[in-house]
């Protein structure tokens, strides 16, 4: 690139658990491109927390604030997100990032603040890699990379992707949305939840059994989430294990289960979520969704670019 980057790391969740793969994301990032101007929230520590709870409300308060384009990365999830809620000012926030142009970006306890972003504020922002679990792997993983830089230098951006899907073809349009399941499932009956009918929703998890991810899955139908959508797109769904006890309960008896409640589309095999191969989706973007049996399309458009 002929002109660095400039990036702002948001440690509003957890703190790094290896200040040595903290220090590897930087240097990857610097050698791609990208400087981070703040690498001293690294070394915050307070109880399980990035900061402060008033340090870690300040870094969200400060979005904006820098250079043009400056991109704000998540350092990483955890937990601490929902203790800052009621006090981020999300008006401010968003009026500071569209003056600048600052494309946001994070996941999994980081949903809750994207989430609330768009339900007060009409915020968009950015489900993606974070500085810890994705660029401090000792190998980044080239397809985020790809789709990362990609979306963030191109205002209308297009994925395919091949996965068997057992719907009938699809083509749908609306508001893209969603992120960490078990986050998400915090927020109905809050004013954090935002109201979104004909949207896309996409969904992933992390050590979450079946059993579990199935009954957040009918929280949110019961709670007239899920029927309000156009489609589910589900992700990354890992590191769980069941039983005998399971007697054959997986996680696509899960999906089957939730398909038969719905009379709306539940896609399988986005690449998103906790997994290094994974997309940068814009939430709170247009999207369109075209699926047949091999696979689907996601077009995306109406989002901060750098």
């Amino acid at each position: 690139m002929s002109q660095s980057i400039e990036v702002r790391l948001i440690a509003s969740s957890g703190y790094p658990h290896d200040v040595a793969i903290a220090a590897r994301g930087c240097a990857w990032l610097k050698h791609h491109g990208y400087h981070v101007n703040n690498p001293d929230v690294l070394a915050r520590r307070y109880l399980r927390f990035g900061g402060t709870d008033q340090e870690r409300l300040s870094d969200l308060h400060a979005i904006g604030t820098g250079p043009a384009r400056e991109l704000t990365l998540a350092v990483r999830g955890g937990y601490g997100l929902a203790r800052l809620l009621d006090r981020i000012d999300f008006a401010r926030i968003a009026a500071q990032a569209k003056a600048t142009g600052t494309p946001i970006v994070g996941h999994s306890d980081f949903t809750a603040f994207q989430l609330a972003y768009l339900a007060l504020a009409g915020g968009v922002s950015f489900a993606g890699p974070m500085l810890l679990a994705d660029f401090g792997e000792e190998r980044v993983d080239p397809y985020m990379w790809q789709h990362f830089e990609g979306i963030l230098h191109d205002p209308a951006y297009s994925i395919d992707v091949e996965s068997p899907q057992v719907t009938a073809p699809v083509m749908v349009e609306g508001t893209l949305w969603g992120g960490n399941l078990a986050m998400l499932c915090t927020l109905p009956g809050t004013p954090y939840m935002p109201k979104i009918d004909g949207g896309i929703l996409f969904l992933e998890d992390i050590n979450e059994p079946p059993y579990r991810v199935e009954r957040m899955l009918l929280q949110l139908l019961h709670a007239g989430v899920l029927a309000r959508q156009q489609a589910i797109v589900l992700g990354d769904f890992s590191n769980y294990r069941t039983t005998d006890y399971d007697n054959g309960y997986n996680m696509d008896a899960v999906f089957d289960y939730v398909r038969e409640q719905l009379r709306i589309p539940v896609l399988t095999g986005l690449p998103f979520g906790h997994c290094p191969r994974k997309l940068t989706l814009p939430v709170g973007a247009h999207a369109r969704l075209t699926a047949h049996a091999d696979g689907f399309t996601l077009a995306m458009s109406g989002y901060p670019t750098l």
